[in-house]
Order: C-alpha cells, then sequence, then structure tokens
C-alpha cells in the first residue's frame, strides 16, 4: 500500500471514529412505551392488601399495579398466582411473555422451600419444634432450589429476550426487638429462626439472579424497621379473615415497601 494510500485510509478511518462517537445513544423508550408482565407468586399478586379477586387473588394494590399506575405502561398484565412455585409458574404463566416484552418483574421461591408450611407450623409448636421445621426449609434451599432458579430465570430470558427482568426479594418478616407480637404471636426464638432463614433464601435469590444476568432488587432494607410485631408493621401477622393475608405486606408494605424497591432497581 502506497504512503498517499495509507495517509487517506487513516484520515477515513479517523472520520468515522469521531462520527460515531459525535453520534448520541439511541434513547431507551419511555416507559408509556413499554409491555410489563409481572410473574410470580402471592407476594407479586397482591395478597395481603385490599381488591383480591379470582382463585390467584390478584389485586390492583400489589406492587405491579402500583407501579403500572404510577408508570403508565403500554400493556400492563399479571399472571402472579398465590401459591405459585418455581414449576407452576415456568408452565403456566410464561406464555404471556414474548419477544415485546420490555419489563418482567418476579418473586418467587417462598413456596418451593414450603414458606407457607413453615410459618404456620411455627406459629403451633414449640421453639425447638420450629427451628427444626426452618432447617428442612433449608436443607431444600440449598439442594433443591438453585438448580430450579436457573432454569426458570433461562425460561424467562429465552421467552422475552429483550425485557428488563427484575426479581424482587422477600422483606424480613418479624422484628426481633419487641418482646410482645399479639395474642398468639411468635416468641423471639421462632422469629430469629424465620427470620434467618428468610434472609438466607434472599441471599440465594440475589446469587442466581444475578449469576442469570437478569436485575436483583433487595426489599429488606425498605421494609427495615417495619417487621411484623414491629410499632408500624408493613407485613399482616397472622390474619383469620381472610386467612391468606398472614404474614404478607398489607397496603403500606407494597406501596412503601415493593413500589420504591422496583422503582429503584430501574433508575
Amino acid at each position: 500500500m502506497s504512503r498517499r494510500t495509507t495517509v487517506l485510509a487513516c484520515l477515513v478511518t479517523s472520520t468515522l471514529l469521531t462520527l460515531v462517537a459525535a453520534t448520541p445513544a439511541a434513547a431507551a423508550a419511555p416507559r408509556s412505551e413499554w409491555d410489563y408482565v409481572a410473574l410470580g407468586d402471592s407476594y407479586s399478586s397482591g395478597v395481603g392488601t385490599s381488591g383480591q379477586t379470582g382463585l390467584c387473588l390478584r389485586s390492583a394494590n400489589g406492587y405491579p399495579g402500583l407501579w403500572d399506575k404510577a408508570n403508565d405502561p403500554k400493556t400492563f398484565r399479571s399472571v402472579a398466582c398465590s401459591g405459585a412455585t418455581t414449576s407452576s409458574l415456568r408452565s403456566s404463566q410464561l406464555s404471556a411473555l414474548g419477544t415485546g416484552t420490555d419489563l418482567v418483574t418476579l418473586t418467587i421461591g417462598g413456596n418451593d422451600v414450603g414458606f407457607a408450611s413453615t410459618v404456620i407450623t411455627c406459629t403451633l409448636v414449640s421453639d425447638s419444634a420450629c427451628a427444626a421445621k426452618v432447617e428442612e426449609a433449608r436443607d431444600i434451599l440449598e439442594n433443591e432450589l438453585p438448580a430450579k432458579l436457573d432454569a426458570t430465570y433461562a425460561d424467562i430470558k429465552r421467552k422475552a429476550p429483550n425485557a428488563k427482568v427484575v426479581v424482587l426479594g422477600y422483606p424480613i418478616l418479624f422484628d426481633e426487638k419487641n418482646a410482645y407480637c399479639g395474642v398468639g404471636g411468635m416468641s423471639i426464638p421462632k422469629r430469629k429462626a424465620i427470620n434467618a432463614g428468610n434472609a438466607e433464601l434472599n441471599d440465594l435469590l440475589a446469587a442466581r439472579s444475578q449469576a442469570a444476568g437478569l436485575i436483583w432488587s433487595d426489599v429488606e432494607d425498605e421494609f427495615a424497621g417495619h417487621g411484623i410485631c414491629a410499632s408500624s408493621p408493613w407485613l399482616n401477622n397472622l390474619t383469620v379473615v381472610p386467612p391468606q393475608n398472614s404474614f404478607h405486606p398489607n397496603s403500606s408494605g407494597y406501596k412503601n415497601g415493593y413500589l420504591p424497591a422496583l422503582s429503584g432497581s430501574l433508575d
């Protein structure tokens, strides 16, 4: 190559690089143009607050509905369902996703490790029996749940390859400082055992979601100081009517806990 040709090539390359550098990146689509799908279990369907309907107990006052109301995306659909596990999510919820989906949110994993049965058992039995029940849940968490989460996250990415996928954690359920927790309330040793298992579940969800390239949204900080037994709880204690509200966020929990956590993860 002649010296003249070499100089010309360098000039052309330099000009192209300058043009590329000067061209602004394409602006992200505003949230008003997003297609949003909420997946997950009862913490995503809105159990614990008012307005629950249908077999899946979905409520517009859960965090997905509140985010929809605050951001007015182009479309919003919730297929989250009370009682959902990783298996039922994969078999019955993924059909709501597509290549045009822009945002996916979910909570999942609690039912896989027996969240409901663990908390109910701990309500009724001794401190030592509660600790043993939590250890059973931990065994499932450590030996079975990681592979189930990996498969679930991979399926979501495959069905919605262009979406931001936000995996939200679970709040630490109980305040451990207040000795009194209402009539029939949990003892402090029971609360500590459940909270420790809860934190371990969140740690696993964070690790596996981030390893899958998804967005992790921890809600522990948002709910700090507002656990069950605290002076201003954002979660329901054992509830007789309706019973499913037990140990789920109340309206303040979804509005002041989950919604800010989700919004912050998207900023």
